[in-house]
């Protein structure tokens, strides 16, 4: 599973959702989507831009965690 970190990097940042999202050019509600880890992707374009305007790598906002995969075998 991959665990979007950006509310972490935003408080490191000191910035806000609606400043963050008027600065990437996306939605409120499409940041809030990434933020709540809802996304089921996201664009480069978009992890570009929100990585220039907190001054991140993209490794800094986004985690794999094996242990948090479904590991239920499909039947």
């Amino acid at each position: 599973m991959i665990i979007v970190n950006l509310d972490v990097m935003m408080a490191r940042r000191k910035i806000s959702a609606g400043e963050l999202a008027e600065r990437v050019g996306i939605t409120p509600a499409n940041l809030s989507i990434l933020k709540n880890n809802k996304a089921k992707a996201v664009r480069f374009s978009t992890l570009e831009a929100i990585c220039t305007v907190l001054n991140c790598q993209p490794g800094d906002i986004l985690e794999y965690a094996p242990e948090a995969c479904d590991t239920r075998e499909e039947g």
